[in-house]
């Protein structure tokens, strides 16, 4: 691929599309160099920790920030959506009319959830916990719904499993509808952890179970089981934005942008993709903000090597594991591979609950410090990767 170097007395204007845990990232990163303008486009005026977002819907955290906490000096931060990308003109189409120049592109729109249309009922009657806006739209039904109202949610990934033992905490009356296995990204050692955390809580956990229907006060399961369900909560897999798509940038069949292992575009060498929407070499890492915080940092180490002349460095990082709370008191830490594959040991109980919340104050902490001194995150490296079948949007 061919760079671009600049003078010393000429600025360069890279665009980030996403203000998510990657995009943010990368917005702070790039600031290591005083001669780039940095504009950030996100839809949405505030940062959203979408880990939290369990929390969010139970009442019992915030889960929106204040991008000003969050961004250094020196981001612009433009609300607005972009509806395509021209990239051999090198410019943004946002959703105001603006045509957005840029010398180069960081790619960080993130992922969405994903309620199917596949199962009859589930896009009318379902409520999805994958973004604020559905979060908030989940959080006001809830307090339509008595306490005492049977509620269900379906996903046994980690989103599932976090939602469930979060209404379960308030005193609910959950069903957990797995489809497969109760947690398919543990270690058999780690599902049982949860599944008796889920246990003590009162969870009913429906493992190999399927729904066929999704109506306004049941699920209908494939073996004609009927469950009553005043409120059901759909955590049953996330997809990504078409942007690139409709961009007419090569992407997999999810839609995540291939790009090589530099994190460049195979398109385009102006522009560079991280967080859940990207597949390097076609292989993408779970997501989670564990992957996308440092894929953030990466693609800005792209962008800031091209802009020098240099080669960009080829991705490297590794996972610990997986965190997930299982409502406020207990938590199971999945130990895992550098390639993140789940190993026996685990942490579990109210130890790993205040693990888990360090890490999940940490994320928003490292952001931040990165903001204030550009260039200080470090991340963990030396992993070989792996692609993951677990489309959970959590730690």
């Amino acid at each position: 691929m061919t760079n671009t170097q600049h003078s010393p007395d000429t600025r360069t204007r890279v665009v980030i599309i996403g203000g998510g845990y990657a995009g943010t990232m990368a917005a702070n990163r790039l600031l290591v160099r005083p001669d780039i303008d940095v504009t950030l486009v996100n839809s949405r005026p505030a940062f959203v920790e979408r880990i939290r977002l369990h929390q969010h819907v139970a009442g019992n955290y915030r889960a929106d920030r204040d991008y000003g906490d969050l961004l250094g000096d020196g981001v612009q931060l433009l609300i607005d959506s972009a509806e395509r990308i021209d990239a051999a003109d090198r410019r943004v189409q946002l959703a105001s009319g603006t045509a957005l120049r840029y010398d180069y592109l960081i790619y960080a729109v993130g992922s969405t959830g994903a309620i199917t249309t596949s199962v009859p009922g589930a896009a009318e009657f379902a409520y999805s916990i994958s973004e604020f806006e559905s979060a908030q739209r989940l959080l006001a039904r809830l307090d339509e719904v008595p306490p005492e109202a049977p509620v269900t949610v379906v996903g046994g990934g980690l989103t599932g499993i976090e939602a469930a033992s979060e209404l379960a905490g308030q005193g609910r009356k959950v069903t957990l509808v797995c489809g497969g296995t109760l947690g398919p990204s543990l270690n058999a050692a780690g599902r049982r952890s949860v599944a008796k955390a889920l246990h003590k809580l009162g969870v009913e956990v429906l493992e190999e179970a399927t729904v066929a229907a999704v109506r306004a006060d049941e699920v209908v399961l494939f073996d004609a089981r009927v469950l009553p369900s005043a409120l059901t909560v759909w955590t049953a897999g996330f997809g990504v934005p078409d942007l690139a798509a409709i961009s007419g940038l090569a992407t997999d069949t999810l839609g995540r942008m291939l790009t090589d292992e530099t994190l460049t575009s195979i398109d385009n060498p102006w522009i560079a993709a991280a967080g859940d929407a990207v597949a390097p070499s076609g292989r993408p890492l779970r997501m989670s903000c564990q992957a996308a915080i440092p894929l953030g940092a990466q693609a800005a180490e792209t962008v800031l090597a091209r802009i020098a002349g240099t080669p960009p460095p080829a991705l490297d990082q590794a996972f610990t594991g997986q965190c997930i709370s299982v409502g406020r008191s207990y938590a199971t830490v999945q130990l895992a591979r550098r390639d993140d594959t789940p190993i026996k040991a685990f942490l579990g109980g109210r130890l790993a609950a205040k693990v888990k919340e360090t890490i999940c104050k940490a994320t928003v902490w490292g952001i931040r410090r990165e903001g204030a001194k550009p260039g200080s995150y470090r991340w963990l490296k030396a992993g070989t990767r792996a692609a993951s079948t677990e489309q959970e949007a959590a730690v």
